[in-house]
């Protein structure tokens, strides 16, 4: 991102990312452990919501604000946790993975303004399903690399038990989304 795009940024979209960069830094820790070094969090029902209030270029910045707050030593990851060494550790990935994941809900949701009904809830959908897929296939690729361990057993702790969840955290934001999206539309016009 260069400067004149920096420069673009109004008061009310700055005053709005970083609203959602504290609401992903609230509900990120709380989490889950599992078996696995993947815990169930927040995160995402955070990340998708922002992409999908946001758009891209916002939600991008709110995740990226996240991310540097927690790499400095807010306890704002899973488990309140912090440090620049969470994402090279196992799970880095994952996180890394909030980029994309709130790029393409945020995509996907600017290419559904004006559509209504099934139309926008399945392209709101398809940016999510998109965005999950690119978390995962970061995620679960930097976890065989950390860890050394196969595919298999990556898809099977690190992808496997996380795919109701966010199914149903996708029909949460479809569902938060209908009713948040003139608030924020609201907020950015004034």
């Amino acid at each position: 991102m260069n400067q004149k795009s920096l420069s673009l940024l109004t008061t009310r979209e700055i005053a709005l990312i970083g609203i959602f960069a504290a609401l992903i830094s609230v509900t990120a820790p709380i989490s889950i452990p599992l078996t696995g070094s993947v815990p169930i969090s927040l995160a995402t029902l955070s990340v998708m919501l922002t992409g999908v209030l946001l758009g891209k270029r916002n939600s991008v910045l709110a995740v990226i604000i996240y991310l540097i707050l927690g790499s400095i030593g807010m306890p704002v990851f899973a488990g309140y946790s912090s440090g620049f060494a969470k994402i090279l550790g196992v799970t880095g990935g994952y996180m890394i993975g909030y980029i994309p994941y709130a790029w393409l809900s945020g995509l996907f949701a600017e290419k559904s303004a004006g559509m209504t009904g099934s139309k926008k809830i399945g392209m709101l959908v398809a940016g999510m399903l998109l965005g999950t897929a690119a978390c995962y296939i970061l995620g679960t690729v930097w976890f065989c690399v950390s860890t050394g361990s196969g595919l298999g057993y990556a898809l099977s702790v690190c992808v496997v038990p996380f795919l109701f969840g966010d199914a149903l955290k996708i029909v949460a934001v479809c569902l938060l989304s209908s009713r948040l999206q003139p608030l924020a539309d609201k907020a950015l016009r004034g």
